[in-house]
């Protein structure tokens, strides 16, 4: 929403949840974007495998990737945060973030669906400028760096963000030179 109001850019977005899709498009909708922001459904466990069309380029991709290895680890995840902020909880353990199933967890965790990720923008390596993705764990740069010595990126970064007391970066990767980026 605010990437068009300022900017007029257009967006398309995918997820493989159907209930996430549906709340997407009704924000669309609420907000009169249905011209500039197109939504996609997207078949586990590809990324962007399927996902473009014949001709379709776009200057960057954004992903917010699953980072926990299983609905266990996620709630340990929060429990832990809870401690650490000193809030008691009573009863069941709560989440201190919306999400659920694929949106949180996936196998391999945050590691392996990048890789996956990676694996895929090599074979579309054209379609898009920029391919980035949120990491939340600095042990997992490692390993994720890795991946793009074996694919033929031209550049890549690690941009750093916090937010507040959480620490964590964007990975950003191109297969175009400096000419075909302009």
């Amino acid at each position: 929403v605010i990437g068009h109001r300022t900017f007029g850019w257009t967006f398309v977005g995918s997820d493989t949840d159907a209930t996430a899709l549906a709340a997407a498009r009704a924000i669309v909708q609420a907000n009169g974007l249905g011209k500039a922001i197109e939504l996609r459904a997207q078949k586990a466990p590809a990324i962007l495998d399927g996902l473009l069309r014949k001709g379709e380029s776009f200057a960057l991709s954004v992903c917010n990737p699953p980072f926990h290895h299983s609905p266990g680890e996620a709630q340990a995840g929060s429990r832990r945060k809870w401690t650490n902020l000193g809030y008691v909880q009573r009863g069941k353990p709560a989440l201190n973030f919306g999400g659920h199933g694929g949106e949180l967890w996936c196998e391999g965790g945050e590691v392996a669906f990048v890789r996956r990720m990676i694996d895929e923008s090599a074979a579309i390596p054209a379609s898009c400028v920029w391919f980035t993705t949120l990491v939340s764990r600095s042990s997992s740069l490692p390993s994720i760096l890795s991946a793009l010595k074996q694919v033929p990126v031209r550049d890549h970064r690690v941009i750093p963000m916090a937010q507040g007391q959480k620490q964590s970066r964007i990975v950003a990767w191109t297969f175009l030179d400096e000419g075909q980026r302009a």
